[in-house]
């Protein structure tokens, strides 16, 4: 099928659910939960179950044809990770389990390496909790202080704020390229200026950026970025950390074991080249697989479109439930300043509650602290409700979702 500008605009038209096994079984379902984790297409578990049922075997241990086409699998996603976020080389490519891992990495590693005390490490206060308590975990060890970037009242932060942040002391500026809660695209490249102009490194989370908008890592001027497959219609349990050639080598690995060593004596061991070095264990070898199904269903569908198609439906949710006077909306005023969510709270009816009504009219949406508590504790509220979307979304899920939340406001108010 070729995807088209009109399939992008107008949401009465779905060509994207029927893609997606899930939703095709499940029609009466409203899924608006894809920040959290997105549904597959039929590719994605295609692959995987091809690579079980041609090549299933350990990669990189074995020099017969099944262990050395598994390895060659990896391989090619390797360069199509690359490829996909604008990477210099595959080899600058490190297979993890998810974002998480990736951050937990470059924060134990590189505060080992960098930071004394009295330094700082500079983050903002819309982090997810994966790029948040590495840090304060990593300050902590080193006697280092976390110095937090705020946004002001357009959810942007600034670049007095970035000045004002980050200064002499700073050695690693790490920061959510989209916010989880607030759907707010931060300034990397502003960023990333600044923390190479005293020195620092800039290390980027793209959990909720990758899946959504097109990254070129060089462009961003980062020095590490990462995301999670699963948000990214690719298997749970991939990962990916790309991080410069330069730094991945002065790093010291995080996991030891096999696969990321090149020699081993009773007393010491010499590690395997980038990226071996970072990949102690078996992988995921089918999930990666995945994970190079899930890129090509996104470039076979083109950033364009899906930007498009996700900025169509931001826009109408947000000026539907802005019709609706017993919500309140979160985030940007500007719909255009949303990335794929928007998050709300209905007057007087807690998030837990308005979840668990939705469910019962098969909408799924997310509520809580979405994981980022220091950022809704500044901003006042303890939990908040969050759609989100992905291109098979369309008008008739918004409609349910008003519906739903109209269903809400009765039961406590009629």
């Amino acid at each position: 099928m070729v995807y088209t500008q009109r399939m992008a605009n107008d949401l009465a038209i779905n060509p994207f659910k029927q893609d997606f096994p899930l939703l095709a079984g499940n029609p009466q379902l409203t899924f608006l939960d894809s920040a959290a984790t997105a549904q597959r297409p039929a590719g994605v578990l295609d692959a995987q179950r091809a690579f079980y049922e041609t090549m299933n075997s350990n990669p990189l241990r074995g020099l017969y044809r099944l262990s050395v086409e598994a390895t060659q699998a990896i391989e090619q996603v390797r360069g199509k990770v690359a490829r996909f976020i604008g990477a210099s080389s595959a080899e600058e490519i490190v297979f993890t389990r998810n974002a998480s891992e990736s951050l937990n990495i470059l924060a134990r590693q590189l505060g080992e390496m960098l930071l004394q005390p009295g330094d700082e490490v500079c983050i903002s206060i819309m982090e997810h909790h994966s790029n948040l308590i590495p840090w304060q975990e990593a300050c902590r060890r080193a006697g280092a202080t976390l110095v937090y970037l705020r946004p002001n009242d357009d959810c942007k932060i600034t670049p007095d704020e970035i000045a004002a942040k980050i200064g002499p002391r700073t050695k690693i500026v790490s920061i959510t390229q989209v916010s989880n809660v607030l759907g707010v695209e931060n300034d990397v490249r502003a960023i990333a200026d600044a923390a190479h102009a005293v020195g620092a490194l800039c290390l980027v989370d793209g959990a909720q950026s990758a899946p959504h908008i097109k990254v070129d890592v060089r462009e961003l001027g980062c020095d590490a970025f990462v995301f999670s497959g699963h948000k990214l219609f690719a298997p749970m349990g991939v990962g990916v950390l790309w991080a410069r050639a330069e730094l991945l080598e002065q790093m010291p690995p995080f996991l030891t074991g096999g696969e990321m060593i090149d020699w081993v004596t009773e007393t010491e061991a010499g590690w395997a080249p980038v990226p071996q070095k970072f990949e102690a264990g078996t992988q995921d070898a089918a999930g990666i697989a995945g994970l190079g199904a899930a890129i090509d269903y996104i470039e076979k569908v083109g950033h364009e479109v899906l930007e498009q198609r996700e900025r169509a439906l931001v826009a109408e949710c947000t000026r539907r439930l802005a019709e609706l006077p017993f919500i309140r909306l979160i985030g940007p005023a500007k719909p255009e300043d949303h990335v794929a969510v928007v998050s709300f709270n209905v007057c007087s009816v807690h998030p837990h509650d308005v979840a668990s009504i939705l469910d019962g009219h098969d909408v799924a949406i997310r509520a809580g602290h979405h994981c980022a508590q220091p950022l809704l504790a500044w901003m006042g509220i303890a939990s908040c409700c969050r759609a989100s979307f992905a291109l098979y979304n369309d008008s008739s899920d918004i409609d349910r979702l008003v519906a739903g939340l109209q269903e809400v406001w009765n039961l406590f108010n009629g």
